[in-house]
């Protein structure tokens, strides 16, 4: 094998160990019990309340609900949550089905 193709194939072995929510712009959601979320990869607040918090994904949006929700912080595309979460829900845009 040339040293060319060693090169690419060491090239695309990298890219096919990155993590998918990278490759794809996913979401990367961390749920500790039903207390605390940590949400990645999100592009901003569309809706906040203390029962609901919906946020804008790259092909969709994120809603979370529950009672007491706070955001702790958000610092770039990381966002904390706690208070009692309910529900998440995924929710694909009429463009990427």
């Amino acid at each position: 094998m040339t040293r060319i193709g060693r090169r690419l194939r060491g090239w695309t072995n990298g890219v096919m160990d990155l993590p998918q929510d990278l490759l794809q712009n996913m979401p990367r959601i961390t749920l500790i019990g039903n207390k605390e979320l940590y949400i990645e990869n999100h592009r901003g607040v569309l809706h906040f309340s203390s029962e609901q918090l919906t946020l804008a994904l790259v092909k969709g949006s994120l809603v979370i609900t529950g009672k007491e929700l706070v955001i702790r912080n958000i610092l770039g595309q990381e966002l904390a949550v706690e208070g009692i979460i309910g529900e998440i829900r995924y929710i694909e845009s009429e463009e990427h089905s």
